[in-house]
């Protein structure tokens, strides 16, 4: 009789589907749904995979949803990070509003932001996902504020500008485009407010 190996040694099963292709494609249904829009249903059949092979690569709903946020962070809302890179205040402000204006109304993806569009509507029962995503928007404010601080220090930002306030505003901006994108704003037109919105930046 054929014996299986046991404890660590045993190989184990694969899964059968492709993990990153997935997830990749949940997020999407994430991001034009929103958390609480997104049934499993929609999710599963979007994976191409059963429930069960759902829960086994992923976990329950709300994990899937901070791993597709998470990827979601790496890949389209990725010009956050190639913002702050920028070399003065000014570029970082200007390449962030832009970053958002081409994501939310780049062809072939969901219009909108999926951390915004995700946390419309929450009820109760998205009230741990809207948690995250509060704290998943406060967190990329916060990164704003630390870049805009070093340009205050650094003399590129005039030392009355308040970096809380600058990180804040482009933030309630970008949110702004976000929402314009989902009701069916062009990128041209966002363009246009984006290029307004840095019109009166502070100059050292």
């Amino acid at each position: 009789m054929e014996t299986r190996p046991k404890g660590p040694g045993r190989i184990g099963r694969p899964r059968g589907f492709d993990t990153e292709a997935a997830l990749e494609r949940a997020m999407r249904v994430f991001w034009e749904q929103g958390y609480e829009g997104a049934s499993l249903t929609d999710l599963t059949g979007a994976m191409g995979i059963t429930r069960t092979s759902m829960y086994a690569a992923f976990g329950n709903k709300e994990d899937l949803f901070r791993k597709a946020l998470e990827r979601y962070t790496e890949g389209p809302a990725s010009y956050l990070a190639r913002a702050l890179r920028e070399p003065t205040a000014r570029e970082v402000a200007t390449a962030f509003l832009t970053g958002s204006v081409r994501t939310t109304t780049h062809p072939g993806c969901p219009a909108g932001c999926l951390g915004v569009q995700a946390s419309l509507a929450a009820g109760e029962s998205g009230r741990t996902t809207r948690d995250t995503l509060v704290s998943w928007r406060n967190a990329g404010t916060e990164r704003l504020r630390e870049r805009f601080q070093r340009a205050v220090d650094e003399g590129d930002l005039p030392a009355t500008a308040d970096p809380g306030t600058l990180a804040r505003y482009l933030m309630t901006v970008a949110n702004g485009i976000a929402v314009q994108a989902t009701s069916g704003a062009s990128g041209e037109d966002l363009q246009l407010v984006a290029d307004m919105a840095l019109r009166g930046w502070p100059v050292a």
